[in-house]
C-alpha cells in the first residue's frame, strides 16, 4: 500500500521548489475559488516534476450556491444564479464541470475533490441531484466526495457505491463509509467543529493518524493524507518522517 502525503495548497516555506523536493503530491486549492485558464494550468503542469501528482479541488461553481461567502474570492459563472452549485443537474453546473474537467486533464490529476457545503444536507431533493449530476458527467479522473454537515454513513455508502465515488473524510472525525482501493484523508485540525485550522497536530495525534492509515493495509492500494490546517506543511513533514521511521523499523 502506498501512502501519499501532502498539503491542500502550497503549504511549505520556500516556495514550489521546496515543495517539489519534499512531497510528491498536492491538492490545488486555488482552482476552487478561481478556475485557472488552460494556459496557466499548462504552465503549472510543465513547471512540476514529471512524476509529481497535481490533484485539485473542484471549482465552487459546481458545489456552492451563488449566496455562499466563498464567492467573495471568485466570480460567478454566466447563467441564472439559482442554477449554480449544489450539484444541481443544470446547464450552468454541467458547463462548470466541463471546464473543471478540462483543467484536471491538463494537470493530469488522479483525484478530483468535490466538497459540498454544510447546507447541502441529505434531503430527498439533494439525494436526487447527487445521482442525476454524477450519472450525467464525464470524469477526467477518479472523483472523491467530501460531505459537510450531518450525513448518515449508510446514505453516503449507498451513493458512493452506486456512483463510483471515493468518500473523502477527516479521519479524526469520520471513517470512510465505503471501502475503496483509494482512501483519501483531508485533515482540518482537531476540535469540536468540522474544522479547526489553527490546530497544530501533536506527535500523539500523528501516531494515531498512522494507526488509521495502517488499518487499510489489507484493503487499499493507496492512502492520501492531505493536511489542510495553518501548519499543514510542518505537520505533513513530521508525519512523513514518522512514516519513514515506521518503514525502517518494520523491514
Amino acid at each position: 500500500m502506498e501512502v501519499k502525503v501532502g498539503t491542500c495548497g502550497w503549504g511549505l516555506k520556500g516556495g514550489k521548489d521546496a515543495y517539489y523536493s519534499t512531497f510528491n503530491v498536492i491538492e490545488l486549492q486555488d482552482a476552487f475559488y478561481v478556475l485557472p485558464q488552460p494556459d496557466l494550468a499548462r504552465r503549472w503542469r510543465e513547471a512540476a516534476p514529471p512524476d509529481f501528482e497535481m490533484n485539485m479541488k473542484a471549482w465552487q461553481a459546481i458545489t456552492h450556491p451563488a449566496t455562499s461567502p466563498t464567492w467573495k474570492q471568485g466570480k460567478l459563472p454566466d447563467g441564472r444564479p439559482e442554477n449554480i452549485g449544489l450539484l444541481q443537474p443544470t446547464g450552468e453546473n454541467f458547463r462548470s464541470w466541463k471546464d473543471t474537467a478540462e483543467i484536471a486533464k491538463i494537470l493530469q490529476s488522479k483525484i478530483l475533490v468535490v466538497q459540498t457545503p454544510p447546507k447541502f444536507d441529505s434531503t430527498r431533493e439533494h439525494l436526487k441531484d447527487v445521482r442525476a449530476f454524477f450519472s450525467s458527467v464525464k470524469r477526467p479522473c477518479a472523483v472523491g466526495w467530501e460531505t459537510r454537515g450531518p450525513w448518515a454513513d449508510d446514505v453516503v455508502k449507498k451513493l458512493c457505491e452506486d456512483l463510483n465515488l471515493i468518500h473523502i473524510v477527516d479521519p479524526f472525525r469520520h471513517r470512510p463509509a465505503v471501502s475503496t482501493e483509494t482512501i483519501y484523508f483531508r485533515l482540518h485540525g482537531i476540535g469540536p467543529g468540522e474544522v479547526n485550522y489553527k490546530y497544530r497536530y501533536t506527535d500523539a495525534d500523528l501516531r494515531k493518524l498512522l494507526g488509521y492509515v495502517k488499518s487499510y493495509e489489507k484493503t487499499a492500494r493507496e492512502v492520501y493524507v492531505m493536511f489542510n490546517n495553518i501548519t499543514m506543511g510542518e505537520d505533513a513533514v513530521r508525519f512523513k518522517q514518522m512514516l519513514e521511521v515506521e518503514k525502517n523499523t518494520t523491514v
